[in-house]
């Protein structure tokens, strides 16, 4: 939908200007899913499927199986129903992740994501129809949030500085695994740079004498093994070479040079080969067992001879996943069906029985790899057996046969209370679940299971070339099987095994279909490679949900006139869409006093409405679906939404609701009211807001800007990745606020690598509070596209000393502190005191901590207090400055900034009386201070926020609205203070200033 030429040359002058209604052209909205295109229609997609939410979903995503065995095919449909709900929209920067937990966790990446299980997760999603899931994820880890820096700390893996090396992940490999599915090997070799920078970042961890990777098993996402319990730390320890890593850098080495003879390009491939080479050579040499006929963990640490442990443990069958070990050590696999090996009615285990640490303390509570029955590990050794039982000469020690009981004992473990369920581990021996926490375990999604259906069990082979193999693995007393349009290169391909023609009725014998023609027969289930025309899967366009807010903090944001306690307004647009009582991702009105109720989103800055998409809640009981609905938006007053189009007319349950508006709105606000006609809860699980982004352009503006002295000067950039013509940009700002371009904001044309880079100036309303945020959107049109392409951002107005142009009190410590009250809030001695050479000491031998009150007192206007540590005493868990203002013992609010615990947060006390997190805005904040940084304290208008500089940077730790405790006037007249807290040892402080408005 085009935006008329007249409204966006107002808007590019200012977009606060625009009018709430936009008028645009009328276009054709993108359908909600790809279409499925010419096809087969021979299985009763409905009978099975089941009662899912939104079923429209799976008719347009996924391949249908019709299988003899009901256990594997009920499971095949619910893990299809676990991978939608793991599915997450972030935003426009990520797009959407796939993720582990449907709650989030606090050692995720950014926006929730963790790369422990993403190698399962782009297998499994290879599958579905809709590209954009797995280019946004893929994209995620190598170029977006999941590639950026992370703490190198213990509980963060602190081997690594990237989130996407946070645990070991087989990156490549799962690109040209996708690849082979969807035939859209460009967009893998076009991400061969950030393929080889994620190969080459674990070379930290090569041990150059043995050519091979160290890993320690926690990072391998595997706590409290047989290989860690045999070292000083069973959690965190265990450092050894792993046929895990070693296995996934050998098959990501293959996959870069496969993905560089895609293109062209055998030099490029060749040092990879070269690469993967060495690595099977290397860990035949140190990790092969050939007395026990197995690849087992060496420890890195004090073990000069490299001795391999004794214990089997299930990472041994890793190696096959990648098709890494030769022929000659297929005897490893009789270990799988061995009762004292890893057999087991709920297996296979994580450990052998034989071992001495097999369940050792497992039964105790989470999280031990030493003998329960894990899907990330069954799943990875059923992708193993299926390549050793097709791709591998034929070996005596496992079959076919071998395979469905696996896999169907991997589908009999995924059951609760006699439903299809899936947690974190299993009971190898009793059918139930071991790790299943409340809450958090629920459709635990860090595993594969349909992927091993349909490229193991069902054969499906995918391949890079315009070719796919079948190889089933079915065992030979099945008379029949079906799977039914599977997305491959471009085209619908449907595979029938009928023995003698009577469960399907389209003849006796394996059949194939490609986009709904008959193009091969034959007698029985021998492998068979054919030729697939060749066509690349089909674009689909690239869609941006404003609404969706991940953090459910910050902007956007939801309110509603009455919420549940368990169903907050924010939950409904948490970028997740499932319907579990627990965890839950929906708000409800549930216990509402009132007849009707609303859920509003506020943006915060205006922006295109053009698609919404609500789903509502329906339990049966209390909260069920609304007899209707409005939609309205505020331009100063609540009005409805024109020009809706509602599809369908009437609101359903666990569905998509949607509703075109035509033409497109300006908003910033918008809000749903949903009623039933007997004045019951409602309740919604997804409120959207989507628009389509101009093909070919990428926005960009800088992640914040920093507003001093009301205003700030910024710069956007729009990319052409092809040539455009009439592009322009605008910059849409709250209300009050104000965008004026510097430099010209429209390029009559764009030549593909060419930008348009405008200048503008944004200024901030008068009164605004200190650490305010405000959200910053870029819009960008080009004429004969109806889409707009965006970036958000954030203002936030921050300290700048020159604002406070009143010096108060200004101590550089040539002189003593006779001048200073020392207070003793803490009930400690205090540290011992000195003055000496422009430097303020404290120094104790043990706990000691005072606050030294300036002779002077605040300002009614604003006050800051300042102060320039020289160092810290790195004394533990005390080493602490606190800045802000007293009145003694009774009554602060100060700042605490404790370099031992790298956080920062906020105490207030009132008459005695300590506050909570109403007056002191919660806790807290991370801080990591460098010598010749400085810290800050602000005082105004019933606020403290505190401050760090560190180059030259202001950036905002903490807002506490210490007004809910205390009257600001009675603030103003408090003392500035400065509080010195340590353990042992001597803290250095170079100068202390209180500045005012």
């Amino acid at each position: 939908m085009r935006v008329s030429m007249t409204m966006l040359v107002v808007a590019a002058l200012s977009i606060s200007t625009l009018p709430a209604v936009a008028r645009q052209d009328r276009a054709v909205a993108p359908d909600l899913y790809p279409a499925v295109g010419a096809g087969t229609n021979f299985l009763d997609h409905a009978e099975l499927l089941g009662n899912v939410p939104e079923p429209a979903w799976y008719e347009a995503n996924i391949p249908f199986v019709d299988l003899p065995d009901r256990e594997i095919r009920d499971t095949y449909y619910y893990r299809w129903r676990t991978y939608r709900e793991a599915l997450k929209y972030t935003g426009p920067k990520d797009g959407w992740i796939v993720s582990e937990f449907l709650g989030p966790v606090g050692y995720s990446a950014p926006n929730g994501g963790i790369v422990a299980a993403a190698g399962h997760h782009v297998y499994e999603g290879r599958w579905l129809r809709d590209h954009r899931y797995l280019d946004d994820y893929v994209d995620y880890w190598l170029r977006g949030s999941g590639a950026g820096p992370k703490p190198a700390t213990d509980f963060l893996n602190k081997n690594t500085t990237d989130w996407a090396h946070q645990y070991s992940f087989w990156a490549a490999d799962a690109v040209a695994a996708r690849a082979a599915v969807d035939g859209r090997s460009q967009f893998a070799t076009d991400r061969l740079p950030e393929l080889v920078r994620q190969w080459q970042r674990w070379s930290p961890q090569l041990n150059q004498d043995l050519g091979l990777y160290w890993q320690t098993p926690v990072w391998d996402a595997m706590e409290y093994t047989a290989s860690s319990y045999q070292s000083p730390d069973p959690y965190h320890g265990g450092d050894g070479f792993r046929p895990t890593l070693n296995a996934y850098q050998y098959g990501d080495a293959r996959a870069i040079a496969q993905l560089f003879r895609a293109r062209g390009d055998v030099a490029g491939a060749r040092p990879f080969d070269q690469a993967a080479d060495a690595l099977r050579a290397n860990q035949e040499r140190w990790l092969w067992d050939d007395a026990g006929k197995f690849y087992k963990h060496v420890m890195r640490d004090d073990n000069p001879g490299r001795t391999k442990l004794a214990d089997r443990e299930e990472i041994g069958f890793v190696p096959w996943y990648f098709h890494m070990p030769p022929a000659a050590n297929s005897a490893a696999w009789a270990q799988l069906t061995d009762p004292q090996g890893f057999a087991s009615p709920y297996g296979p285990t994580t450990a052998e029985r034989r071992s001495p640490w097999f369940m050792r303390d497992a039964l105790n509570g989470c999280c031990r790899w030493n003998g329960p029955s894990w899907p990330f590990a069954t799943s990875q050794t059923l992708t193993a057996l299926a390549n050793l039982l097709i791709d591998y000469p034929s070996q005596p020690y496992v079959d076919r046969d071998d395979y469905l009981a696996v896999l169907r004992g991997y589908a009999l473990t995924q059951r609760k209370n006699g439903e299809p369920y899936v947690a974190e581990a299993h009971h190898p021996d009793e059918n139930r679940w071991l790790y299943d926490g409340k809450g958090h375990s629920e459709d635990y999604n860090h595993s594969t299971f349909n992927d091993n259906v349909l490229s193991g069990l069902l054969g499906i082979r995918p391949q890079l070339g315009a070719t796919v193999s079948i190889a089933p693995l079915v065992p030979d007393s099945w008379n029949h099987f079906a799977v039914e349009n599977v997305p491959y290169h471009g085209h619908n391909l449907t595979v029938v095994w009928d023995r003698d023609g009577s469960r399907y009725g389209k003849g006796a014998g394996l059949r194939v279909w490609v986009d709904g023609r008959l193009t091969h027969t034959q007698a029985g289930l021998a492998a068979v490679r054919l030729t697939i025309p060749a066509r690349s899967s089909a674009d689909v366009p690239e869609l941006v949900d404003d609404f969706a807010n991940v953090s459910q903090t910050g902007l956007p944001t939801a309110r509603a006139s009455h919420s549940y306690s368990a169903d907050p307004p924010t939950k409904a647009i948490d970028g997740q869409d499932f319907h579990l009582d627990v965890p839950g991702t929906r708000w409800t009105s549930y216990g509402s006093p009132n007849s009707a109720d609303w859920l509003e989103v506020d943006l915060g800055a205006p922006t295109q409405i053009s698609d919404l998409r609500v789903v509502f809640y329906d339990d049966g009981g209390g909260v069920r679906v609304p007899t209707a609905f409005d939609l309205q938006y505020w331009d100063g007053q609540w009005r409805d939404v024109p020009g809706q189009r509602r599809i369908p007319a009437q609101p359903v349950a666990r569905q998509v609701n949607r509703v075109l508006v035509q033409p497109a709105l300006t908003a910033s606000r918008v809000r749903i009211l949903p009623r039933r006609a007997d004045g019951g809860a409602v309740g919604i699980t997804s409120f959207s807001s989507w628009r389509s982004a101009v093909r070919g352009l990428h926005a960009s503006l800088p992640d914040d800007l920093a507003v001093r002295a009301g205003g700030v000067e910024t710069t956007t950039t729009l990319q052409a990745q092809q040539p455009l013509r009439g592009v322009r940009a605008t910059l849409a700002v709250p209300a009050g606020w104000n965008a004026v371009p510097l430099s010209s904001a429209y390029a009559s044309q764009l030549a593909p690598g060419r930008s348009l880079v405008t200048r503008w100036r944004v200024t901030a309303p008068a009164g605004l509070r200190l650490g305010e945020r405000a959200p910053i959107r870029l819009l960008a049109t080009v004429s004969g596209d109806s889409g707009v392409t965006s970036s958000l951002s954030s203002a936030q107005t921050v300290f700048d000393p020159a604002d406070y142009g009143t010096v108060v009190w200004d101590d550089t410590f040539d002189s003593g502190l006779a001048s200073y009250r020392v207070d003793g809030p803490f009930g400690e001695p205090p540290p011992t005191l000195q003055v000496a050479d422009g430097v303020l000491t404290a120094s104790a031998g043990s706990r000691a901590g005072a606050v030294l009150a300036a002779p002077v007192t605040g300002d009614a206007r604003g006050t800051a207090v300042v102060v320039e540590p020289r160092s810290f005493a790195g004394s533990a868990p005390e080493d602490s400055l606190f800045l802000g203002q007293t009145a003694g013992n009774r009554d602060f609010a100060l700042a605490w900034f404790n370099n031992a615990g790298k956080a920062s947060g906020v105490d207030v006390t009132v008459d005695g009386l300590r506050r909570g997190d109403e007056a002191t805005g919660g806790c807290c904040a991370s801080l990591t201070w460098a010598p010749g940084d400085r810290l800050a304290v602000v005082v105004e208008n019933g606020q403290l926020t505190s401050w760090q500089q560190h180059a030259n940077r202001w950036t905002l730790l903490r807002s506490a609205p210490i007004g809910s405790a205390v009257d600001p006037s009675v603030v103003a007249g408090w003392a500035p203070a400065l509080g010195l807290r340590l353990d042992a040892g001597a803290l250095t402080i170079d100068r202390f200033t209180v500045r005012a408005r």
